[in-house]
């Protein structure tokens, strides 16, 4: 229990030092502000160009039949209100079910949330 009182705080922490005047700089239309490309496939819209080739590359493995199905942008509730959206939730033909986040930059909140996550829950969060 301790530990997860000490990953709100150090989210909470990293909130209020994010938010410090003159710290943030608005991302410019249609970039985030870690520069990931904002893209589309299949009109859908994907935070980056990392995060739609899974996607493709999830199809691509769907049409091939080595995917039965995947979930796209599954939420895990975290303690204090806090959600972690994951962004592929896979489910292979062989029975076996990966979770995967494409990250291009694994910023320190991402790193307490997924902590949390795969403490909280019986799971494993892989980054392909």
């Amino acid at each position: 229990m301790t530990m997860r009182l000490n990953s709100m705080a150090e989210v909470e922490a990293l909130k209020q030092k994010m938010k410090a005047p003159g710290q943030i700089f608005p991302p410019t239309p249609g970039r985030s502000k870690y520069n990931a490309v904002i893209c589309e496939a299949d009109e859908i819209k994907f935070r980056s160009k990392k995060e739609r080739k899974r996607y493709l590359d999830l199809k691509a493995l769907q049409h091939a039949g080595k995917v039965s199905y995947f979930l796209m942008q599954v939420p895990f509730r975290l303690p204090g209100k806090v959600k972690y959206l994951l962004d592929f939730l896979v489910f292979w033909k062989s029975g076996q079910v990966t979770l995967e986040d494409t990250k291009g930059c694994k910023t320190e909140v991402y790193r307490i949330k997924k902590r949390q996550v795969e403490e909280l829950y019986p799971v494993r969060i892989l980054e392909p």
